[in-house]
């Protein structure tokens, strides 16, 4: 016995849900390699020479990514409350968002900064609703 067609469900695998989802997984993937990026040329450039500006760069992006896979990364190494994971994420990008506006690009900190703060609002919205169901 046929009953028609399926009902819609948005969040079915191939769904419109779905898409955003992993367009929201890939943009929070590229802000993460740009706060990296951004804290190493931050460093980069406060160090002033060649040797030290590298050594300085690669320090503090290197400690931010130690930080982010350490307590912040989806599969990160210790289990914390979300709380924390979220003090983790506000400490590496808004210290990105800073470096960005120290090299002089005070509107491009913003806009990263507010696209830091709405595709964190969506990853933690529908993780936590994955954990919850």
């Amino acid at each position: 016995m046929d009953t028609g067609p399926a009902p819609h469900r948005p969040d079915r695998p191939g769904g419109p849900l779905r898409t955003l989802r992993v367009l929201s997984d890939l943009l929070a993937f590229l802000l993460e390699v740009a706060a990296l990026l951004a804290l190493a040329v931050w460093g980069y450039e406060w160090g002033g020479r060649l040797v030290v500006g590298a050594l300085i760069g690669a320090v503090v992006a290197g400690a931010a990514a130690v930080l982010w896979g350490a307590f912040a990364a989806p599969r990160a190494r210790y289990r914390v409350p979300l709380p924390a994971v979220l003090a983790v994420k506000a400490l590496v990008f808004g210290s990105a968002a800073l470096a960005i506006a120290g090299l002089g690009h005070g509107r491009q900190a913003l806009w990263f900064a507010g696209l830091v703060l709405v595709d964190t609002a969506l990853v933690t919205a529908y993780r936590s609703r994955d954990r919850s169901t």
